[in-house]
């Protein structure tokens, strides 16, 4: 998504584009292919410029509407679901001596970890994000991005999360931070991607709304499980302001992501999620979450032990308004 001020240039371009295209069909593919890779330049040139105050709900309507703009309504640690994603990841790897967090945002998952008693920290490439970070997250958090290097060595956290971030990167660039996921990663890794296709797991199947075009669904739906992606830059669904929605660059099939972190040397790992699939049920949040996890070779299974049977997160007092008081 290119930057504010860049915008009505880019809207006029594609205009343009648009009219050039009608005059010379045969001219259609060259041209869009040429104003593609303009837009997706931009795009990895202006990332950092998405992830402002005006996505973390700065500015937004006290009400919570958006008005069709992308980011958050509001970002805070219950819209976030953040009570939920560090429980899971507290239950689900007992044995884990500490947990990286990247794409945390304001650490709201850190905070949670740590309150649990468990060592964590956390990463974001957003410097307004970090900059406000939640008080349990303070000097645990920093500012750092998977595509030019992470600020520790390699195996240096026995889990790693990444939660819907990936899917914010061109597909040119999944490879390279995948692998620098992997590279910091010494036992297992949890990642949440909006994902399409057969689930290729104990979850349930990915879909394609709110993802593609609305005027593209019916295509996409009819190639069923013939395609992998990802999907064109030009059939993404958008936002009001005509971006690819919520910033999401990448979307694909759950083969494609898994294809991904195989190439990487990492393991999927569906008993582990069918674990954590049960413990996201009472919250909503299955059909919602495209979760995978990943092992390393030589990871050690005592990390991902479960911890605590029959703890749940109120009784932590943690919180979900699908739980219950």
């Amino acid at each position: 998504m290119p930057p504010q001020f860049l915008r009505p240039a880019v809207a006029r371009g594609r205009a343009l584009l648009d009219r050039i295209v009608a005059a010379s069909p045969k001219s259609a593919k060259v041209i869009r292919r040429v104003g593609t890779e303009l837009v997706r330049s931009a795009e990895r040139v202006d990332a950092k410029s998405i992830y402002v105050g005006s996505y973390f709900g700065d500015g937004r309507d006290p009400t919570g509407d958006r008005r069709g703009s992308s980011g958050y309504a509001t970002y805070d640690r219950v819209s976030s679901n953040a009570d939920v994603a560090g429980y899971v990841l507290w239950r689900t790897f007992g044995g884990a001596r500490n947990f990286l967090d990247i794409g945390c945002a304001s650490g709201f998952v850190v905070e949670v970890l740590r309150e649990l008693g468990v060592e964590a920290a956390g990463c974001d490439v957003s410097s307004f994000a970090i900059g406000r970070a939640t008080p349990g997250a303070v000097g645990h958090i920093r500012v750092a991005n998977v595509l030019t290097g992470l600020p520790w060595p390699d195996s240096a956290f026995d889990v790693v999360s990444v939660l819907e971030t990936l899917e914010h990167l061109p597909p040119d660039q999944v490879p390279q931070a995948v692998a620098e996921l992997r590279r910091v990663c010494g036992g297992f890794l949890y990642a949440t991607i909006p994902s399409f296709g057969p689930s290729g797991g104990p979850g349930p199947d990915g879909f394609f709304d709110n993802k593609v075009r609305p005027e593209r669904l019916e295509h996409y739906r009819s190639l069923a499980e013939t395609f992998d992606g990802p999907v064109p830059h030009e059939d993404l669904e958008r936002d009001v302001d005509g971006e690819p929605v919520e910033g999401h660059l990448t979307i694909a099939s759950f083969a494609w992501w898994t294809r991904q972190f195989a190439r990487a040397g990492m393991t999927r790992r569906p008993d582990i999620e069918g674990r954590i699939y049960a413990d996201i049920e009472p919250a909503g949040l299955v059909p919602w979450w495209n979760l995978y996890v990943f092992s390393v070779p030589d990871a050690s299974e005592s990390v991902a032990e479960a911890r605590e049977p029959g703890r749940d997160l109120v009784s932590l007092g943690l919180h979900h308004p699908l739980y219950g008081s």
